[in-house]
């Protein structure tokens, strides 16, 4: 009698591919994202990170997920989005700013020409004018929420979104779940 052959291998489970990006914002939920501390060891099993601030990537190649925080601002941001959406299958809007524009929105109730005069040219000190360099990108006429701009498929409110929820969130899409958010997860400030 011979022994029984051994059970194949497992599959090999495939990580997630997520970028990440800040736009007009603080980068205050990516600061909430590195406060999962060392459940990132652990989430490492699951996602393996392409553009962001920890990589340095530029520019994402084809990924699962975009988290974006931060409104649009700029024509920059709006580069930054287009090319996000188009890499990813799915994006997140992570955060106050990318789902209702957040304290950057606050201009636009001001015109934008009413804001750069206010900025630059009305102190006290007269002011250096408003910067005309080229290199600066073009302000968009006001702030936006990705969704403005883009399709988003899940939005993570919070100011920031706790590293919790951040955490829950990420796992359950790795895993093939829904998000599901319990409501003491959820920041709505």
């Amino acid at each position: 009698m011979s022994a029984p052959a051994p059970l194949p291998a497992p599959a090999p489970r495939r990580r997630l591919r997520v970028a990440t990006a800040s736009l007009a914002g603080c980068f205050g939920c990516h600061m909430s994202f590195l406060d999962m501390d060392e459940r990132l060891v652990g989430l490492i099993d699951l996602i393996v990170l392409d553009r962001s601030p920890l990589t340095d990537i530029k520019h994402p190649g084809p990924c699962d997920i975009a988290l974006v925080e931060g409104g649009v601002c700029n024509a920059e941001n709006v580069h930054v989005l287009r090319e996000l959406r188009r890499a990813a299958k799915v994006v997140i809007a992570l955060g106050a700013c990318a789902v209702n524009g957040g304290l950057p929105a606050m201009r636009n109730h001001r015109g934008l020409e009413d804001i750069l005069r206010k900025v630059y040219e009305e102190r006290p000190d007269g002011g250096a004018g408003i910067p005309d360099d080229p290199e600066l990108p073009l302000l968009t006429d006001k702030v936006h929420p990705l969704h403005e701009v883009v399709r988003v498929d899940y939005f993570l409110p919070g100011c920031p979104p706790s590293a919790d929820a951040i955490h829950k969130f990420l796992t359950d899409l790795a895993e093939g779940r829904t998000p599901r958010l319990a409501d003491a997860l959820l920041h709505f400030d």
